[in-house]
C-alpha cells in the first residue's frame, strides 16, 4: 500500500451525470449495509446500481446542494462570498444565524447538545504580483500558522506539475462577482519561497489580492463523486443535518487549509465563556487510490500531532459504527504502522481540532469524523457515495434525527 504522505494521484476520467436515471437510483431504499470490518480488505462493489440500493440519505436532494456548493468559490483567505451563499441557504430553516469573523455559526434549540464543524475553504490561487499567481494557503502571510508538517505542505511536491491545462476563474475579493477565466500553463515550487508558483494565459489584468478559484463540477460516475470535495462535501452535510432538524451548534470556519481555522472556534467559545467535549469536526481524509478508500466507509482518529482527542468522544463514535454496521479505520494508527515499515517517516497530520484542543488546553475537545478520498487537493478529488452515506447516517444517529 502506498503511503498517504506519498500519495501517487490516481487517474480519474472526467463523467457526464446521467440525468434522471441517477436521480432515480439515488433515492431508491437501501437494501442492506456493509458489514464491520474496521482495518481490513472490503472493496465495494462496482456496479452503480448495487451502490444506489445501499443510499439511505445520500439522495439526489442532497447531490443537487453538494453540486451547487461546488461551483461557488471558496479560496482560502478570501470566503466571504462563499458565506453570504450558505447563509441564503439557511434562512429557511427555524435556526439561529451569526456571522462572525472567519466564523458562520449555527444555532438549533438545544445549542449544546453537540458542536459540529466544517471548514469552507478550499484550495485556490492568489495573485500576488505583476502576472504572479501563488497557492493561497501558502502565502508569506499564512506561513505562521505553517511549520511543514501538515499533510497539505506534505503534498506539494507530489502535486505540483498537476495544474497545467486547469482552467480558473477569477473573482472579486469580497463580492465575489466573476472577473475572467484562463488556463495554467506552468506550476511549480519556488525554492526560496516555498510555494507553488503558476502561470496563467488569459489573467494578467489582475491586480494582486484577487482570488482565483480552479473551475469545478461535480461528477457522478458508478457509485463514486468527484470534484475539490475538501470540504464542501461537509458543508453539504451539514446543511443537510440542519435540514433534517438539527438542534445542536453548527460551525462553518475560514481558512483552514492555511491553519487558521482553529483561531474563530477558539475566539467565539471564549467569547462565550463555554468549554465543551463534544465537538465533532468534519473533513475529508486522503489516501492512495479509489481501493484504498474503500478499505473503509469512515476514517476516525485518536489524535493528530498537535493533540490527543477527547476519548469518549471517539469511543461513542466507533460504537455508533459497530451498532449501524459501518467500517471505519483509525487514521493516525494506520500511518504509524506504515511508518515503522519504512526508513522515511510521514506526519500523522495537525487538524483544526488537535490546534483547537492544545490552544485552549483541552477546554474545547472532542473527535474527528473524515471522509476517506483519494487524487486529495485536486478538481477530482474522488469518494464513494456509500462513504458519504455512511457519514451521514452516523451523524443523524450522533444528532438523534
Amino acid at each position: 500500500m502506498v503511503p498517504p504522505a506519498a500519495i501517487v494521484f490516481n487517474a480519474v476520467l472526467p463523467v457526464r451525470h446521467s440525468g434522471t436515471k441517477t436521480a432515480t437510483a439515488l433515492v431508491a431504499e437501501a437494501a442492506k449495509t456493509f458489514d464491520h470490518c474496521p482495518r481490513s480488505p472490503k472493496l465495494l462493489a462496482s456496479s452503480a446500481t448495487t451502490h444506489a440500493m445501499k443510499l439511505h440519505y445520500a439522495s439526489h436532494e442532497f447531490l443537487h446542494l453538494l453540486r451547487y456548493l461546488v461551483r461557488e468559490p471558496s479560496v482560502v483567505g478570501m470566503e466571504d462570498a462563499f458565506f453570504r451563499v450558505l447563509r441564503r441557504e439557511l434562512e429557511e430553516y427555524p435556526v439561529k444565524i451569526t456571522r462572525y469573523h472567519g466564523l458562520l455559526v449555527v444555532e438549533g434549540d438545544e445549542p449544546e447538545s453537540v458542536y459540529l464543524s466544517a471548514h469552507v475553504d478550499r484550495h485556490g490561487l492568489l495573485c500576488t504580483g505583476p502576472h504572479e499567481f501563488q497557492y493561497a494557503a501558502f502565502i508569506a502571510g499564512n506561513r505562521g500558522e505553517l511549520n511543514g508538517d501538515s499533510i497539505s505542505e506534505q503534498f506539494m511536491e507530489l502535486i505540483a506539475g498537476r495544474f497545467r491545462g486547469q482552467r480558473v476563474q477569477a473573482h472579486a475579493p469580497y463580492a465575489g462577482s466573476y472577473l475572467g477565466q484562463g488556463t495554467i500553463t506552468e506550476s511549480y515550487i519556488c525554492p526560496r519561497r516555498k510555494n507553488l508558483i503558476f502561470e496563467i494565459d488569459g489573467l494578467d489584468f489582475l491586480q494582486p489580492g484577487t482570488p482565483v478559484s480552479f473551475i469545478d463540477r461535480l461528477q457522478e460516475n458508478d457509485g463514486y463523486i468527484s470534484a475539490q470535495l475538501d470540504n464542501v462535501v461537509s458543508v453539504a452535510m451539514l446543511i443537510e443535518l440542519i435540514r433534517r432538524g438539527f438542534s445542536g451548534t453548527a460551525f462553518f470556519s475560514a481558512g483552514e487549509e492555511s491553519g487558521r481555522s482553529w483561531r474563530f472556534v477558539a475566539e467565539w467559545f471564549q467569547r462565550h465563556d463555554t468549554t465543551t467535549d463534544q465537538l465533532i469536526v468534519m473533513d475529508t481524509s486522503p489516501f492512495a487510490t479509489v481501493d484504498d478508500c474503500d478499505q473503509q466507509e469512515v476514517v476516525l482518529r485518536h489524535a493528530d500531532s498537535n493533540a490527543t482527542f477527547d476519548a469518549k468522544s471517539t469511543e461513542r463514535l466507533r460504537k455508533s459504527c459497530d451498532r449501524l454496521g459501518i467500517s471505519y479505520c483509525f487514521k493516525d494508527d494506520y500511518i504509524m504502522a506504515l511508518n515503522r515499515t519504512r526508513e522515511k517517516q510521514s506526519s500523522i497530520g495537525r487538524t483544526e481540532l488537535g490546534r483547537l484542543i492544545a490552544a485552549t488546553s483541552g477546554q474545547v475537545s472532542g473527535t474527528t469524523l473524515q471522509l476517506p478520498t483519494s487524487s486529495y487537493h485536486t478538481h477530482l478529488e474522488t469518494a464513494s457515495l456509500l462513504s458519504v452515506d455512511a457519514m451521514l447516517r452516523l451523524l443523524c444517529d450522533r444528532c438523534e434525527l
